[in-house]
């Protein structure tokens, strides 16, 4: 299971959604293993006054939150990421210095999906990659 938040300024932002997502989750699907219906993104969309963000980035800084049971070896998540960069670059044009990622990791007790916890749900992909 993993759900992703995109932040960043709406005028750049929105017009980016259904690409970003699509990108987003093709990263998803090639490092996790995630199946193609397994897509739960939210985009959050704030003016540009509202979003404080570090020197040298421009109107295109974005940051990507990935929440996601716990399990991925620390190189499954490195490739992750190396693919969202690299993706998100030549498909979308953020470069690398305006795209910020993050992975939360949280244990399967934590979840609530289906009406079940994590931990007793059968999941039809797996979590150890």
């Amino acid at each position: 299971m993993s759900q992703v938040k995109i932040y960043g300024v709406k005028e750049h932002l929105k017009p980016q959604r259904e690409k970003l997502s699509d990108i987003i989750h093709s990263c998803v699907m090639d490092a996790l293993g995630m199946p193609e219906d397994k897509r739960a993104h939210r985009f959050i969309y704030l003016d540009k006054e509202d979003f404080f963000m570090p020197g040298g980035r421009t109107d295109a800084y974005t940051i990507i939150e990935i929440s996601m049971i716990e399990g991925r070896a620390d190189e499954t998540k490195k490739k992750l990421i190396r693919l969202l960069f690299d993706r998100i670059q030549q498909q979308v044009g953020i470069t690398y210095m305006d795209l910020e990622i993050c992975i939360y990791e949280s244990p399967a007790c934590n979840w609530g999906f289906r009406g079940m916890h994590g931990d007793e749900i059968q999941l039809n992909y797996k979590i150890n990659v």
